[in-house]
């Protein structure tokens, strides 16, 4: 009977620890998948920034106006972006600061409340004369009344060390949400310190550039209106579509097991006639209109909208650039699945960076006026496999009527 009693046990013993070890082994395996997919991550954004590099290196004179801006656009769009960070954090700090103050609040009365019944069961036990004056009347006392004091008795010890357990337990909880209070006080003074850092460094980009835009405005304005400058821009962009799409390629073959990391499996073409636009602005023109002092048709639609307005993706996808690029000033790129990308040019700020993961509706940027535009505005366009496609085709009939 003892070794099935001790069998038993075992069995028991080994059924408990088989769901934890079975979490520990997959909380291991999702740790390793990440490791993984944040190692084709970085691989991916290294080759997209050579790419990057190699578009800059094989274009014409870097003393252009519009090179001029790149890097005061390209730090204005990274402190932008940064400080929106900050921002999310810093409200993610405080709400965590409030909550741990209300903790705090909570376990001091549960303490106070704790202190005040111990204090209760001690003067209980002092009105009974002390433990050992008690035993010695329970010896003459009725067999009966006996048996209800031991009880009695029992009862206040029991609940006397509960009392003490509960109490130890608060204390230790007090201490340690004192110590995080600390912390995210710590948190908070350092994030604010960062976030002025940051503005300063913003406003010394943003006069940069004003100094660039007026040093550089006959030859930016005479470079609006080049066709051989807007042909330039238009074949840089279709060069890079052309390289972020063999890249793609390339990183899905070289990672078999984890190609679904940068394939989006949502069906773009379903979304015909869905769609609405990124940005709440007026459409300027229509695909396949001749732009203004020029033979070159427009590939997309330019929507006029307030500097700083939000822009958002169209549709789910995964950001494959991120970056300035002349011609089309601060570019985002999502790639939408099966050949499939949108593209979002001109913008003040980049929120997102090469390797996020999207939802339709998703913030991505900020309307602005960069790579040397005059108006502030967005703009847009749809490419399938590299073709410019005509964004109103895909546009709900409402979206349509508004514009």
């Amino acid at each position: 009977m003892k070794f099935m009693s001790y069998t038993g046990l075992a069995l028991i013993v080994a059924l408990l620890m088989q769901p934890a070890f079975g979490t520990e082994q997959s909380d291991m395996q999702a740790a390793q998948i990440a490791e993984t997919k944040q190692a084709e991550l970085e691989k991916m954004r290294q080759r997209i920034a050579d790419l990057q590099k190699d578009l800059e290196q094989t274009s014409a004179s870097q003393s252009e106006a519009a090179d001029a801006l790149r890097d005061s656009e390209r730090a204005i769009s990274k402190n932008k972006r940064r400080l929106s960070e900050l921002s999310t954090q810093q409200r993610s700090a405080i709400l965590a600061h409030k909550n741990l103050q209300q903790r705090s609040r909570h376990l001091e009365r549960d303490l106070q409340g704790q202190q005040e019944m111990l204090g209760k069961l001690l003067y209980q036990q002092y009105l009974g004369g002390g433990q050992q004056q008690e035993f010695v009347k329970l010896l003459f006392s009725d067999p009966n009344q006996t048996m209800r004091d031991v009880q009695y008795y029992q009862y206040i010890a029991r609940s006397r060390a509960l009392w003490l357990t509960a109490m130890r337990k608060n204390l230790q909880h007090v201490n340690e949400v004192t110590a995080e209070h600390q912390q995210k006080t710590i948190e908070l003074t350092s994030l604010h310190a960062e976030e002025q850092m940051q503005k300063r460094e913003l406003e010394k980009d943003r006069i940069t550039r004003q100094q660039v835009i007026k040093q550089y405005a006959q030859q930016l304005k005479q470079q609006r209106r080049e066709i051989n400058r807007l042909q330039q821009n238009e074949a840089r962009l279709a060069q890079l579509l052309k390289k972020l799409a063999e890249l793609l390629a390339s990183q899905q073959s070289d990672n078999h097991s984890t190609a679904n990391s940068f394939e989006q499996r949502h069906d773009f073409e379903k979304l015909r006639g869905r769609l609405t636009l990124p940005v709440n602005g007026i459409v300027t023109n229509k695909f396949g209109d001749t732009r203004p002092d020029s033979t070159i048709q427009w590939k997309g639609l330019q929507l006029r909208a307030a500097s700083g307005q939000v822009v958002k993706t169209i549709a789910a996808g995964l950001v494959v650039y991120a970056d300035w690029l002349r011609g089309f000033g601060n570019l985002l790129i999502v790639d939408h699945g099966k050949g499939y990308m949108s593209l979002y040019a001109n913008n003040e700020t980049l929120y997102k960076q090469v390797g996020d993961a999207l939802q339709g509706g998703d913030t991505i940027a900020a309307v602005g006026n960069s790579g040397g535009n005059e108006d502030f505005g967005l703009y847009f366009e749809l490419r399938h496999e590299g073709k410019q496609l005509d964004p109103m085709k895909w546009l709900k009939p409402m979206e349509i009527a508004a514009h």
